[in-house]
Formats: structure tokens, C-alpha cells, sequence
């Protein structure tokens, strides 16, 4: 009998987030206290009108098919928000509603990339995107940035690694699972060379709301009439108003490429569900003090767990100023061992964590970097507190 796989799934991985946080969550029906530190969503609840909106919905009976691409009501509250926060201007038919940011990018891969095309991929970077791409048929670019750096890759690395089979270039700013945000200056270089070798540019901006520390967000469309033909911008609802449940996520660009995304989508999915599609148009029209309010405890969280990390000894931790993930190296811990348990690679540290201090973090080797560990900071002050306490203590044991 023939194998029953097709070749495109075969060396497919899982998502080591998505797996790190199930394995925390048996752990505690177990009976166990662990400290998650690998979920890449907030804690807080959705804000009360957008949920009101969805119960609203219920009730008017809005449960049927909607177009594929969205509703007139949402592509309306993502152009204006566009619009307002962005100076970019977008026509409905540029827009596409999709079953989260990562089904958007999904969407795009497959319009865009073809069997044996190149696309660079700064590291570190969130796991999916390799494996998105390689399901395409296409090949992965890794180029990795330095802590040294900010975790930036420069104009120039991109230039380097670009050759006569690159189509595109995916920028994640601010960036999962660093932190980094890139300026307006670095940002302007990066798409100077996009230009010269005539790169399409998958821009993820699904963390643009979450900046601390004074840092502003360019969007990259609007760095030139160029850039914004190049690329397409995406953006969701999931992290900046705690809706990672609800899966709604959107693309933007040029209508040709857009109207092929809502044809590929039309055979796939269809629309994402009408509820959840009349919520995040009252998430992106309404009240956004919500967003302020946590974007302020996130800073606060932020700060503290950066200070404590870097006073454990031999740690290094790049200081983010955007999202909510620190990205600390613990490499100095690598060839020491707990009664036989030994630590060599952040794979091993993230099982001595999990095992011996009931901690949960994701392993820097599934972002491209095994030096470093990513601890999401989406959780209580209390539970971080008690979090680096023990991390701490596991450390200090390792000899």
C-alpha cells in the first residue's frame, strides 16, 4: 500500500508553544503548580463591549455565511484604523479577513510562493514561519541577529542573504520572540534593499499596540509608495485585545494579490465565524482604554521580570520594547548538571525547568537561537514573581 502521507507533512513539526503550554496544563490537572511562562497570549479577558457585540449578534441571528473576505462592517473598522493610527489608506477590496493572523499568512504564502522560491526569515523569529513556508515548497533564508544588535538584523544581512530565487522577505516587528522593534531609520534601509532585489514583504504587525520604554511603531507600508506596494501588512485582534480565542486576523495590500487570498480562503474555509467577526469591529471602533490599561501592566511586568533576570548570575537578557516575550540567554548553564540530569542545550533546560522547578518556557533552539529561552510575560506579576523564583533557585543548582 502506498504511504498514507503526502510528502509536505512528513517532516512537519508541531508548535513547540502550543505544545510547551498543553504540557503545562496537564501538569496542573495533575495536581502540580507550574508557572506557564510559554503561553503567547494575554491573560486578561476580552473587553466587555466586544463581547457584548458578539452577544448582540447572537441575538439579531447574525449565525450564517458572511462573504468570504469579511464583512462590510469589519473591512470598514480595519480601514479606519488603518487609516487613523497609520495615515495608510486601504479600499475594501484590499482587505481580507481571515481565521486568525496566522491563517493570513498562510493565505499569503501559498498566493505568493511557488516550489523552489526563497524567502529570508530574520532570527530569531516565530516558529511558524519556517514551516509555512516549507509547506509551500519554497526554502527558508534563516538570518539570524545578534542580542548585541537588539536582535535586528541589518539592511546589510538582508542584502547578503538575498539571491536570484528570493521573492520575499517576512518582517515581524515588534518581533515574537524578542521584543525587538525596529526604527523608522533601520526600517527605511531594509526597504531600500527590498527595492533593488524586488522583494515582496510579508509584514506582521500583529503586536503593534504593545510598545513600552518610549519606542514608536513604523508600519512598513508607509515608508515609501514603494513599500507600500510591496507589501502586505498583517494584523489581528488576538493580542492587542485579548481575542486569541475569537481567530480573527487580517491582510492588507495590493488588490490583485488580495483578490487571489479571497479565492484561495473561498475554497479553504470560507469567512471566519459572522460572531467573532462583529466583535473585532466594536474591538477596533470602540472603547480602547482596555488596551491602555493592559498594555500598562504589561509594561510593569515587563521591567520587573527584565530586572531579575539580568541579576542571575552569568544571565543576559536583551531589555524588549515590544510584545510581551523576554528572550534571555542562559548558555552559561549548559554543561552543568543536577544528580545526573545534565543541561547542554536549551531543549534539556526547558525539561530541568518543567521537571525540577515546575516552570514552563519554550526552547530558543525552536526560534533559531539555542542559546536563549522565550518567557512570555502574559501572566500575573504574582505568578512571574513566584515564576522567577524559581528559576532562580533551579540555577543556582545546576553545578
Amino acid at each position: 500500500m502506498r504511504g498514507p502521507l503526502a510528502d509536505r507533512v512528513k517532516e512537519l513539526k508541531p508548535s513547540p508553544t502550543l505544545a510547551i503550554t498543553a504540557k503545562a496544563r496537564e501538569l496542573r490537572a495533575q495536581g502540580h503548580d507550574v508557572v506557564s511562562f510559554g503561553a503567547g497570549e494575554p491573560d486578561f479577558d476580552t473587553p466587555q463591549n466586544v463581547k457584548d457585540a458578539a452577544s448582540a449578534a447572537l441575538r439579531a441571528g447574525f449565525t450564517k455565511y458572511t462573504a468570504v473576505g469579511g464583512i462590510d462592517d469589519l473591512k470598514a473598522a480595519i480601514r479606519d484604523r488603518f487609516q487613523k493610527d497609520y495615515t495608510l489608506t486601504y479600499k475594501p477590496e484590499q482587505i481580507v479577513v481571515s481565521c486568525g493572523a496566522k491563517h493570513s499568512l498562510m493565505n499569503l504564502f501559498w498566493v505568493l510562493l511557488n516550489s523552489g522560491d526563497e524567502v529570508i526569515i530574520p532570527g530569531p523569529y516565530w516558529v511558524s514561519y519556517p514551516e509555512m513556508v516549507a509547506l509551500t515548497g519554497a526554502k527558508p533564508v534563516r538570518v539570524m541577529a545578534e542580542e548585541s544588535a537588539g536582535f535586528k538584523v541589518s539592511a546589510d544581512a538582508v542584502a547578503r542573504a538575498a539571491s536570484k530565487h528570493t521573492k520575499m522577505l517576512i518582517l515581524n516587528s515588534p518581533c515574537n520572540p524578542t521584543g525587538a522593534t525596529y526604527a523608522k531609520s533601520d526600517l527605511e534601509e531594509i526597504a531600500r534593499v527590498c527595492s533593488e532585489h524586488d522583494l515582496w514583504v510579508i509584514s506582521d504587525e500583529i503586536y503593534d499596540k504593545l510598545i513600552y520604554g518610549g519606542a514608536v511603531h513604523t508600519s512598513f507600508p508607509t515608508l515609501s509608495p514603494d513599500a507600500y506596494e510591496r507589501t502586505l501588512l498583517v494584523n489581528g485582534v488576538s493580542k492587542t485585545y485579548a481575542m486569541t480565542g475569537w481567530r480573527i486576523g487580517y491582510a492588507a495590500g495590493r488588490a490583485d494579490v488580495m483578490k487571489s487570498v479571497a479565492a484561495l480562503q473561498g475554497q479553504m474555509t470560507s469567512n471566519p465565524t459572522s460572531i467573532a467577526q462583529k466583535a473585532a469591529a466594536e474591538a477596533l471602533k470602540g472603547e480602547q482604554k482596555a488596551v491602555g490599561e493592559m498594555v500598562r501592566a504589561f509594561d510593569e511586568r515587563r521591567r520587573y521580570m527584565h530586572e531579575r533576570l539580568v541579576r542571575m548570575e552569568s544571565v543576559r537578557c536583551y531589555e524588549s520594547k515590544g510584545a510581551f516575550y523576554l528572550f534571555p540567554n542562559f548558555s552559561f548553564y549548559y554543561g552543568k548538571k543536577k544528580n545526573g540530569f545534565a543541561v547542554n542545550n536549551s531543549t534539556e533546560l526547558t525539561r530541568y525547568l518543567l521537571e525540577e522547578a515546575k516552570v514552563a518556557v519554550v526552547p530558543g533552539v525552536e526560534f533559531g537561537d539555542d542559546r536563549c529561552v522565550r518567557l512570555s510575560y502574559a501572566i500575573s506579576l504574582d505568578e512571574i514573581k513566584k515564576g522567577m523564583d524559581r528559576i532562580e533557585a533551579a540555577l543556582a543548582q545546576l553545578k
